[in-house]
């Protein structure tokens, strides 16, 4: 039978034939169609050098102005976005069953918590550098102390919930008390600078919910990522959504790894760049001729990278070019992180990203790695006056341990 819109019924194929049109574009999710009807900017690139830079417009849903952020890699991992605070001013309500961490990126203010039916707003103050959660579910308010706009980014997990549901009114309208996260406590937004093993794997962890300054507070010793490389994981509000903040000496970068999509990197402190290439190119890409394969970003405070970008597997290697050590926070979003994803209980899992390739891990040893990254590295430090640390005993295959980093 024909029919006037041959779109609009299936016919089974011929034989010899395959059901279907064969190529077909990506269907956006109910977090992209939601992105979109919000009526701001949604950039989306492999990074960014500076998040201060983006274009932003007025965000209605909100009441400052915003732009929502989704490079690649991350999409319908966890979901970012920065939005301008007013100077004087404070941006609107809201509400959500989706996890928010924050990082004040400009600025000076405060934050109103409540839950349904308290009667006591919780109150505490933030500055530049500083990051926290917002409990679940729980109304918030930012509000801006100063005369200048101040720039909040927040990393969400708001795909994961819009995905699942697709139904907006239940995701801002939940009446649901998340007591078991938040219960109006009066030191659940006190800063906790005690030092806890992780029950994971056992690296540093802070428990709490508010880091005044994420920027210049100290960080225990590691040595995973770097020769001195130093790392703290805050676990905040109970949340799924895992971060980490590290730091590389000066001088000194690390090694390339590789793991699954979700990672983006925020530059705090320094400045430097990153490459990632697909782990199909092999261990030495300029050597072998595939250097146009190579990705690169250039960053500085306050700006993004995401580590292992399109369908992930990509080797990453991040080098700081600056006088200030570099210092960044990498945002994983939920159950992305390879040792909290779901498997089968009780097994033996290794940690991948710290372990070279040849003893079954995931990391380039320096003495395996392109020349062309330690040459550019050498050159780049001299150009900003800055003595290179990487010494040559670290380029053996002796070189000490296998302090490579905390990836998937």
């Amino acid at each position: 039978m024909a029919h006037d819109d041959p779109g609009s019924h299936w016919h089974e194929p011929k034989a010899g034939e395959n059901a279907g049109h064969g190529k077909f574009k990506r269907a956006p999710m109910p977090y992209d169609r939601f992105m979109e009807a919000e009526g701001v900017p949604c950039y989306r690139n492999i990074g960014v050098r500076r998040v201060q830079d983006l274009p932003m417009t007025p965000w209605k849903r909100l009441g400052g102005k915003g732009s929502y952020i989704q490079l690649f890699g991350t999409e319908g991992l966890w979901g970012m976005y920065i939005v301008e605070v007013p100077a004087r001013g404070a941006l609107n309500i809201d509400r959500h069953i989706y996890e928010k961490n924050v990082l004040v990126v400009e600025g000076r203010g405060s934050t109103e918590v409540w839950q349904e039916g308290q009667a006591k707003k919780q109150t505490f103050e933030w500055q530049r550098g500083s990051l926290f959660t917002v409990p679940l579910n729980a109304s918030h308010r930012f509000v801006n102390a100063t005369s200048s706009p101040a720039l909040l980014l927040c990393g969400t997990t708001a795909p994961n919930v819009m995905n699942l549901y697709d139904n907006i009114d239940f995701i801002f309208n939940c009446p649901y008390v998340f007591n078991d996260r938040y219960a109006g406590a009066d030191d659940y937004f006190k800063n906790n600078e005690d030092i806890l093993p992780d029950p994971i794997r056992g690296l540093a962890m802070r428990k709490t919910n508010f880091v005044p300054d994420l920027i210049n507070c100290e960080l225990p010793l590691d040595n995973r990522r770097s020769p001195g490389y130093r790392r703290v994981e805050p676990n905040m509000g109970g949340n799924r959504f895992y971060l980490w903040c590290g730091q590389h000496e000066t001088g000194r970068y690390s090694k390339a790894h590789k793991h699954e999509s979700a990672a983006v990197l925020v530059c705090l402190k320094g400045k430097g760049y990153t490459y990632t290439w697909p782990a199909v190119l092999g261990m030495k890409p300029w050597e072998q001729g595939f250097s146009d394969k190579v990705m690169r970003q250039d960053y500085e405070p306050i700006g993004l990278v995401s580590a292992a970008p399109m369908s992930g597997e990509w080797f990453h290697q991040h080098f700081g070019v600056s006088k200030d050590p570099l210092r960044v926070s990498a945002w994983h979003g939920p159950n992305n992180q390879r040792s909290r994803r779901a498997g089968r209980p009780g097994e033996q899992l290794m940690d991948y990203g710290a372990i070279d390739l040849k003893k079954g891990g995931s990391a380039i040893p320096y003495s395996d790695e392109d020349p062309h990254l330690r040459k550019e590295f050498a050159e780049r430090l001299a150009a900003e006056g800055v003595e290179s640390r990487m010494k040559p005993e670290f380029y053996t295959d002796a070189a000490a341990g296998d302090a490579v980093g905390d990836v998937m």
